[in-house]
């Protein structure tokens, strides 16, 4: 494809009229046109997984329901008091 026959990116006037767009266009016609872009990727956040009895994570469950918090968010508060009152005692 020469320079003649790039597809220019239109512009939008909302973020709908992107998706819109996209929905009946292909991405990749017009990648020669796109400006180039730079940026960071963090990657020193990780997640560790352990496994956690049945009965457990029912009622760990049933918790995060009832107080309309992530489970993840709820075990990771009661890991650190734990972590914390072990620390004090030791």
């Amino acid at each position: 494809m020469d320079a003649s026959e790039k597809k220019q990116m239109p512009k939008f006037d909302s973020l709908e009229e992107l998706v819109d767009f996209f929905e009946e266009n292909d991405l990749g016609d017009y990648l020669e046109t796109m400006p180039e872009v730079d940026f960071e990727v963090d990657l020193t956040s990780r997640k560790h997984y352990v496994a956690v009895d049945e009965d457990v994570a029912e009622r760990l469950s049933e918790i995060s329901k009832n107080e309309h918090v992530p489970s993840g968010a709820i075990v990771n508060s009661w890991l650190r008091e734990k972590l914390s009152d072990y620390s004090r005692r030791n």
